[in-house]
C-alpha cells in the first residue's frame, strides 16, 4: 500500500491505493491479447496461468468439455469506460476502440482464460460485488456436485483503479484518509480505522473432483467443503445491523460441508477497515457460532493488502487454503487499539502457527449480497470436490 502512481490523485481526499506495480502483460500473453484486454482481464489470465502451472495440469491432455472457469469480478472495466468516454469526448467517435465493449464487459477474464486454454465447459461470471470472489467458489463446488466438470479454474479479479472510483468512494467516506501512514491505513477492528484502502488484482485456485485430483497424483493443498449465500435486502451500501443475515451464510456454509460451528479454527474475515463491517461482521460471527466464536482465530488480509473488491473474496479464499496447509494464521496488521464492540480473537500484529483444519471465508458486498465458504484439511478421506 502507497501513495496512487496510476495517475495524479491531487484533489483527491484520499490518495493511497494498494496497486500492482511493475505488472507485465506480456509475461503471460501476446501483445495482441494484451492489447484487447483490460487491466481486469489481463491479471485474471496471469493468476489463472500460475494457478495452472502450480496445479501441474496438463490442459492440452483434458476434455475440454470436462473443464470449466469461474472467474468472478465487482466493477468489470470501470475504468475502460471512463477512458474511453475521455476519447469519445477529446477525439471524436472514429477513435473509439471497436473493442471497448468486450474488453470491459465483466465476463471477458472467464472468457479470455477460456480461449487461452481451449476450455468448452462451463464457463460463467457472476457479478456480486464484493463478495464475488467468494461466490465464485461457491459456484464451483455447484458444477463439481453436479458432475458438469472435473476441474474448475476458479477466482476473482478487479482492476477499478481510477479517479473515478476512487472519488466515489471517497464520496461515500469508504476510503482511509491516512495518506500519511499508506501502510498503517487498514485497520480492521481497530478503534480507530477510518476505511478501506483500495486495491486490484486478482486470485485463481484450480478446483478440481477427488477422483480426478487423485487419478492424476495432484498435490491437494485443503477440500472446498461447502459454501452458502445470502441477501440483506435492507440497503444498497450498508449491512443488515444485526448480523443476523451474514450469519445465515455462515451457518449455510458449515451445514452443506456437514460441520459444526465448534469445528471452525479459523475465520477469514471480509474485515474492510470500515466501520460498519467490522462491528455487524463481529455480530454475525457470534450469531453463527456462538460461544465458540471468542474461540476461534480470526484475521483480514485486508489491514496487509488492501481491498481487492471483486478479487478480495479469492484472495481470502487463498488465505484459508494456505493457513490450512502451512499451519500459519496471517495477522490483522494494524490493530492497535481494539475496538469494544469488536472483542473477538483478531490475530493482531502477528502471525500465529495452529493447526488448522477448517477455516470459513466470509464476503460481503453492496446490495447485501453475502457468502460464506468452508475448506478443510484432506486427510485422505474426504468425499467432496
Amino acid at each position: 500500500m502507497g501513495h496512487i502512481t496510476a495517475f495524479d490523485p491531487s484533489g483527491l481526499g484520499c490518495r493511497i491505493a494498494a496497486e500492482v506495480k511493475g505488472f507485465d502483460p506480456l509475461d503471460y500473453m501476446d501483445l495482441r491479447t494484451a492489447r484487447r484486454c483490460a487491466r481486469f482481464s489481463q491479471f485474471a489470465i496471469a493468476a489463472a496461468a500460475q494457478a495452472v502451472e502450480d496445479a501441474g495440469l496438463e490442459m492440452e491432455r483434458l476434455d475440454p468439455y470436462a473443464v470449466g472457469v469461474v472467474m468472478n469480478t465487482g466493477g468489470g472495466g470501470v475504468p475502460d469506460i471512463a477512458e474511453g468516454e475521455r476519447t469519445y469526448l477529446e477525439k471524436g467517435p472514429g477513435r473509439v476502440s471497436a473493442f471497448l465493449v468486450p474488453m470491459l464487459a465483466p465476463n471477458m477474464p472467464s472468457c479470455q482464460i477460456a480461449m487461452r486454454y481451449g476450455i468448452r465447459g462451463p464457463v460463467i461470471t457472476s457479478v456480486a460485488a464484493c463478495a464475488a470472489g467468494t461466490y465464485a467458489f461457491v459456484e464451483a463446488k455447484w458444477i463439481l456436485d453436479r458432475g458438469e466438470a472435473d476441474v474448475v479454474i476458479v477466482g476473482g479479479s478487479e482492476a477499478s483503479l481510477h479517479p473515478l472510483t476512487i472519488a466515489a468512494f471517497d464520496n461515500m467516506r469508504a476510503l482511509s484518509r491516512r495518506n500519511d501512514d499508506p501502510q498503517g491505513a487498514c485497520r480492521p477492528f481497530d478503534r480507530d480505522r477510518d476505511g478501506f484502502v483500495f486495491g486490484e488484482g486478482a486470485v485463481a485456485l484450480v478446483v478440481e473432483r477427488l477422483e480426478h485430483a487423485l487419478a492424476r497424483g495432484a498435490r491437494i493443498y485443503a477440500e472446498l467443503a461447502g459454501g452458502a449465500l445470502t441477501c440483506d435486502a435492507y440497503h444498497i451500501t450498508a449491512p443488515e445491523p444485526s448480523g443476523e443475515v451474514a450469519a445465515r451464510a455462515m451457518r449455510g456454509a458449515l451445514r452443506t460441508a456437514g460441520l459444526q460451528p465448534e469445528e471452525v479454527d479459523y475465520i477469514v474475515a471480509h474485515g474492510t477497515g470500515t466501520p460498519l463491517n467490522d462491528v455487524t461482521e463481529t455480530l454475525a460471527i457470534k450469531r453463527a457460532l456462538g460461544e465458540h466464536a471468542y474461540r476461534v482465530a480470526i484475521s483480514s488480509p485486508k489491514s496487509m493488502v488492501g481491498h481487492l473488491l471483486g478479487g478480495a473474496g479469492a484472495l481470502s479464499a487463498l488465505t484459508a487454503v494456505l493457513a490450512i496447509y502451512e499451519g500459519i494464521i496471517p495477522p490483522t496488521i494494524n490493530l492497535e487499539n481494539p475496538d469494544p464492540e469488536c472483542d473477538l480473537d483478531y490475530v493482531p500484529a502477528v502471525a500465529r502457527r495452529a493447526e488448522v483444519r477448517t477455516a470459513l471465508v466470509n464476503a460481503f458486498g453492496f446490495g447485501g449480497q453475502n457468502a460464506s465458504v468452508v475448506f478443510r484439511r484432506y486427510d485422505g478421506d474426504a468425499g467432496g470436490p
